[in-house]
């Protein structure tokens, strides 16, 4: 078989898929004479529309797929379909590429889907004047020839069965065009429905459109106005950054780790400068810098407060030895009165005070001694009657009364240590363990 200029578009459709009848060929001869051109005549339907790549090709009878043409023809596209004249064409072969053999053979119209539209009535490739040669064959030719015939007439029968299928399939091709129409007169009233609804959805949208781009200006309006905003903020914070500069610089008395912040926010500061880029560093380095002075101040304030306590506690101390230094004194008056009353007893027993071999001890000596020239010694002496100052001496100095050291060790033995930060308390023997408490905090 020969191609013309490329394969045309084929499938193996069977013949039960075709349709016969929506393309019909006109003026087939029963046989074309060899060596010469063939002319096609063919007519489309009321209802079928030519597309592309539909071709005509001569297919050998009993052919059973579109792939079995001998050669084939491209279809030429009519302008106007609606015109009569166009529904009528034609398509020529040339001679060189027809059969050259006496098989039976017919047109047939395919799609570019591969689907046969249309076929002819059989025809043969052969002499007009064959007829009336006269043929001498064999018994075995004629019986041939017979079974040739035969199988000619079974593929004729078989054809007309198709016509007939063929001519029921277009009744009912026919009625379900009907049917489409009337969907499609549906479809057109549901497609002006929905054109009006698309309508209003696009007049919907136009106002939605407007005013979103109003609230667009006024986004953008806003924006400016965030802008002058931002400018504002941002002089503040250099302002802020200045101050801040200035505080660091003025706090320099502070603990090693504000001195080190100190550093890192100079820093900070110098590379504000370089890189805007390190600005959000430098606020979260600040904020840190703030927590942490406030943290300093807060433990500055509870230093201040545990100093007023003490304070405090110093006042009520120096109020006790006040009052103790008032009891002494009076203590010392009622010493000086019983020296009176000794004097006036010893006056009033005929002896001079002054005149007896030992002298009673007095208030400066401790009253350690009795006085010798009694026996049962002075009932009013002091050493009969302790006073509570002397009855403890202090072990540093070795003094009767309250001194320093007993003021000291009365403030430091009931003391506990109280965390300045957490309110932790510490007995008196952990100072050290309170000292290294309190360390930790400020790393």
């Amino acid at each position: 078989m020969e191609e013309t200029i490329k394969d045309p578009p084929t499938s193996a459709v069977l013949l039960d898929h075709c349709h016969f009848s929506q393309v019909i060929f006109n003026s087939v001869e029963k046989f074309y004479i060899p060596g010469g051109d063939v002319t096609c005549h063919y007519t489309f339907t009321q209802h079928f529309i030519p597309r592309r790549k539909d071709w005509i090709g001569i297919f050998r009878v009993g052919w059973k797929t579109t792939r079995e043409y001998y050669t084939f023809m491209w279809v030429t596209l009519p302008i106007d379909l609606n015109n009569k004249s166009a529904k009528q064409q034609e398509v020529q072969f040339k001679a060189y590429y027809l059969p050259k053999d006496d098989e039976y053979y017919q047109f047939c119209y395919v799609d570019e889907d591969g689907v046969v539209r249309g076929a002819s009535i059989p025809f043969q490739f052969r002499p007009e004047n064959e007829e009336d040669i006269l043929v001498v064959t064999t018994q075995g030719e004629v019986e041939e020839i017979e079974q040739h015939n035969k199988e000619l007439c079974k593929e004729n029968q078989e054809l007309k069965d198709s016509c007939i299928s063929l001519q029921k399939q277009n009744s009912d091709m026919q009625a379900e065009l009907q049917k489409k129409q009337e969907e499609l007169e549906t479809l057109q009233s549901i497609n002006k429905k929905l054109e009006l609804k698309v309508k209003e959805q696009k007049d919907y949208w136009e106002t939605e459109l407007l005013q979103l781009k109003e609230q667009n200006q006024k986004m953008s309006s806003e924006n400016e106005k965030m802008g002058i905003r931002v400018d504002q903020l941002q002089a503040q914070l250099s302002t802020q950054e200045k101050e801040m500069e200035k505080l660091v610089q003025g706090d320099q008395d502070k603990t090693e780790q504000l001195e080190q912040l100190k550093k890192e926010n100079d820093h900070l500061f110098l590379s504000l400068t370089e890189q805007r880029k390190d600005q959000k560093k430098l606020e979260q380095t600040v904020e840190q810098m703030k927590q942490n002075e406030t943290t300093a101040m807060k433990k500055q304030q509870e230093l201040m407060d545990e100093n007023f306590d003490l304070s405090k506690r110093l006042s009520e101390n120096e109020i006790i030895c006040n009052a103790l230094q008032r009891q002494k004194e009076r203590l010392e008056g009622e010493n000086d009165l019983l020296k009176r009353e000794n004097s006036r007893l010893l006056s009033y027993m005929g002896l001079d005070f002054n005149s007896l071999p030992y002298q009673v001890p007095t208030s400066d000596e401790g009253g350690a001694r009795q006085n010798p020239g009694l026996a049962y010694g002075n009932p009013y002496s002091e050493s009969s009657s302790p006073s509570p100052l002397s009855i403890k001496k202090c072990p540093i100095c070795k003094a009767d009364d309250i001194c320093d050291h007993t003021l000291e060790q009365q403030q430091m033995q009931p003391l506990c240590f109280n965390c300045p930060i957490c309110d932790k308390i510490f007995p008196a023997t952990e100072k050290q363990i309170f000292e290294d408490h309190v360390f930790c905090h400020s790393l």
